[in-house]
């Protein structure tokens, strides 16, 4: 026997399938239960992280089904995610911020915020770069899972793309381990002259890299007594859009 509540609870969560976002009104409206049952149990869900409450008061499916299999994950478009905070990021830092993501044994920028004075950086949005070079992509190969990042490592030559590129591996070993340990990656004229980033790497909700994140700008304002305070403010936006699809960080996953 079919536990009632169980299933007009199952019947709410599956309008989300084909709306995004509901009132309270709406949710009455298109399950046709009554509204004081709806009212008892969108309450239940909430407090249970099913369901989710905008400050319109709409609701939409709580980050908790990130970990309850793939479909919500696999609708997840992390560009939309991160837009947000690399936009109060872009806000307080006053530079360029990019959204950095491996494709294959590279990286790809497929989001990118301006400095308002124009400064042409190697940056672009579709702008491909090798994960060994700049702190965007090398925070990326930091943290991936260890077979991974050495098997790339012996694989790949590391070609000089500006003058202050990383070309020996054992270097680049010892950097990749420092980024693990402080969570965050600088370069200096890396992918262009003159041209610094620091950088934070973004997990999904099974604590594996998806993304990084940067501010970039003249090398100028990259010297070492000026960094602390942007390394605090890229590792919190990082973290920020991490939580934001569901990491937490007991899930950190380094192989």
């Amino acid at each position: 026997m079919q536990n009632k509540t169980v299933v007009r609870s199952m019947d709410i969560l599956t309008l989300f399938l084909t709306h995004s976002k509901l009132s309270l009104n709406e949710i009455v409206h298109f399950s046709g239960i009554p509204k004081t049952s709806v009212f008892r149990m969108v309450m239940s869900l909430e407090e249970m992280g099913l369901l989710d409450k905008d400050r319109d008061g709409k609701y939409s499916l709580g980050l908790l089904f990130l970990q309850f299999g793939h479909l919500v994950a696999e609708r997840f478009d992390i560009r939309k995610v991160a837009l947000p905070t690399m936009q109060k990021l872009h806000d307080k830092v006053g530079e360029a911020v990019n959204l950095i993501v491996q494709d294959g044994k590279e990286a790809i920028c497929i989001e990118k915020l301006d400095k308002k004075q124009h400064v042409r950086h190697y940056t672009a949005i579709g702008r491909r770069m090798p994960l060994y070079a700049g702190a965007c992509s090398r925070v990326i190969l930091a943290f991936q899972p260890q077979y991974e990042q050495e098997q790339y490592l012996e694989q790949t030559e590391l070609k000089s793309v500006a003058s202050g590129t990383i070309t020996d591996k054992e270097r680049l070993r010892i950097l990749l381990e420092e980024s693990q340990k402080t969570g965050f990656t600088v370069s200096h004229s890396e992918l262009e002259n003159y041209i610094s980033a620091v950088a934070a790497p973004i997990f999904d909700y099974k604590g594996y890299i998806i993304a990084g994140i940067s501010v970039a700008g003249l090398e100028v304002n990259y010297q070492k007594d000026l960094l602390p305070p942007l390394v605090e403010k890229v590792k919190s936006a990082a973290l920020e859009i991490s939580r934001n699809v569901g990491y937490t960080d007991k899930h950190l996953c380094l192989g």
